[in-house]
């Protein structure tokens, strides 16, 4: 687990301005295909809708003010295992806050977040108790937003997770609680098992679950269970 370097440096999210412009040219040049004439949905993403979509991100989002808002966080990077992990820490005012770590699932970003943090880091300013409020560590999967690109291959939950545990050690947090839904929902029960002395507790939002495969398991489940667990059979085997 031991890392190139414990630094911890400050980063702030800055695009050149080259990079934007070149996907918006690279988006104005796209070579549309044709497609199969009344299929709609049947046959795929619908031409139409790509190419309002592919307009939108040429000449209607502006990631200038995506960015700002971003940048209104602290946010960090740290070398843990050979790979750089981008983080946000933003800390409470309430000096007895909680620290949280707090994990982003797939295909997301610490983005996820950005609604919560004020309620969770400054709950007195937002209609809460302040006895509730959280210092927050929001870190990037490696592989994701500004953790990117992996280093190397093997970053599982287990690798995860205990990079997590590093940077909370980092980070001089030797009691805190762990939260994540969708992948974070396997990284922060992992985080739980791998530092069970300092993680005082999990809280998952998306709690995955699997029949064995014995029938009789599956014998009183509702009309819509029933249909939700097709749902989930059609999309595994594809």
């Amino acid at each position: 687990m031991a890392g190139m370097s414990e630094e911890i440096t400050a980063f702030r999210i800055n695009i050149p301005q080259d990079r934007i412009d070149d996907l918006r040219q690279r988006l104005a040049h796209t070579r549309w295909p044709g497609e199969l004439p009344g299929q709609g949905w049947e046959a795929g993403v619908p031409l139409g809708y790509l190419k309002d979509l592919s307009d939108y991100w040429r000449t209607g989002y502006d990631w200038r003010v995506h960015e700002a808002r971003l940048n209104e966080f602290p946010q960090f990077t740290t070398v843990i295992d050979g790979q750089i992990v981008h983080f946000l820490h933003v800390r409470s005012p309430e000096p007895g806050a909680l620290p949280l770590v707090i994990t982003h699932g797939w295909p997301g970003s610490v983005v996820e977040f950005m609604k919560i943090i004020g309620p969770l880091t400054d709950p007195a300013n937002h209609g809460g108790d302040r006895a509730d409020a959280f210092h927050v560590v929001a870190p990037s999967l490696p592989g994701f937003g500004f953790s990117n690109p992996l280093a190397a291959p093997g970053w599982d939950t287990s690798r995860v997770a205990r990079a997590w545990a590093d940077l909370m050690k980092r980070l001089r947090y030797d009691r805190y609680g762990a939260q994540g839904g969708d992948t974070g929902s396997t990284v922060s029960p992992e985080l739980g098992r791998i530092d069970p002395d300092h993680v005082i507790g999990v809280h998952v939002n998306n709690l995955g679950t699997f029949p064995s495969g014995d029938p009789a398991e599956l014998a009183d489940l509702t009309e819509a269970d029933q249909a939700r667990l097709g749902l989930m059979t059609t999309w595994a085997v594809r």
